[in-house]
């Protein structure tokens, strides 16, 4: 089983004794399932029985199908010429021109006209239904096709975004341990600049060292995101339905990210939160397109 997109195209051609069904599918992201059908009304018993195909073959995805036909080559460039219809419309002349003692001529070229071809509603009933059918399966097959390769491609560029989330990750992680320095430091600028001439108890100062790290420390955070990255890549690696799992997982490392960037008061730190924020965006927008 594949990781598919809600993406792709798919085409099936059935080539029948006097028809050629084309049946094209395309198909875009969406939330839940939803069937456009163009065709003729001569297809409309068959709905129910397609959109039940494509019920059991796919989950999620805005689905756009033609189904068409056309007469095949071979039939096409013969003469079609109902003879009954021919004879009827000279019996319905023949007592006219008599009457008018006119002598009738005819050509024969009149006789190809539309008029005077057969009908071909007979073939269409029996040879119809079962080319309608197959060409429809051979389009999902190929739409599925499409998919797989398609999702994919649209994995691998995930993972790309989430190596560019990991790395500024493992900055922000480095760049933590300079708290407890850079805060030190920055107490004491600010006592020398506030309190020049008082001496400073440096049991004291510690204490509120210890006290703004506590309040900036994100530990907890850069953990939990780290649980999340590897649950991620693992749905990422997997097959089946995996949107739905990245929506969630995409959720809780935003709120991570968004916490150490709200306790950061680091430079650095918050500059690498902007770029992880930056990615987990652009992987939840291409996110939309897995079923």
């Amino acid at each position: 089983m594949s990781v598919y997109s809600m993406t792709g195209f798919g085409k099936g051609e059935v080539v029948g004794k006097n028809f050629i069904l084309v049946t094209e599918i395309k198909t875009v992201n969406n939330r839940f399932k939803d069937f456009k059908f163009r065709m003729s009304s001569l297809f409309n018993p068959l709905e129910i029985e397609l959109r039940s195909k494509l019920e059991n073959e796919f989950r999620r995805g805005s689905f756009d199908i033609s189904v068409s036909y056309k007469k095949n080559d071979k039939i096409a460039g013969e003469f079609q010429i109902d003879t009954r219809k021919v004879e009827a419309y000279l019996a319905l002349l023949k007592p006219i021109f008599e009457r008018q003692q006119v002598q009738m001529h005819v050509s024969p070229t009149e006789f190809m006209r539309n008029d005077f071809q057969k009908d071909d509603d007979d073939q269409k009933d029996k040879e119809m239904e079962p080319l309608v059918v197959a060409s429809f399966e051979a389009a999902i097959k190929s739409l599925k096709e499409s998919r797989s390769i398609e999702g994919r491609k649209l994995v691998d560029k995930l993972l790309e975004h989430l190596h560019v989330y990991e790395d500024c990750l493992v900055k922000v992680e480095r760049m933590k341990a300079e708290y407890p320095e850079m805060m030190r430091d920055k107490l004491n600028q600010k006592i020398k600049e506030k309190l020049k001439d008082i001496k400073v108890d440096e049991s004291r100062f510690l204490q509120e060292v210890i006290y703004y790290l506590e309040k900036l420390e994100i530990d907890e955070e850069i953990n939990r995101a780290k649980i999340h990255l590897i649950k991620l890549k693992s749905v990422l690696n997997s097959h089946g339905e995996i949107g739905r799992q990245i929506d969630f997982l995409l959720q809780e490392l935003g709120r991570e990210t968004n916490t150490m960037g709200s306790k950061s008061a680091h430079t650095e730190i918050s500059s690498n939160v902007v770029e992880m924020k930056v990615q987990l965006e652009k992987i939840r927008e291409q996110a939309l397109n897995l079923e």
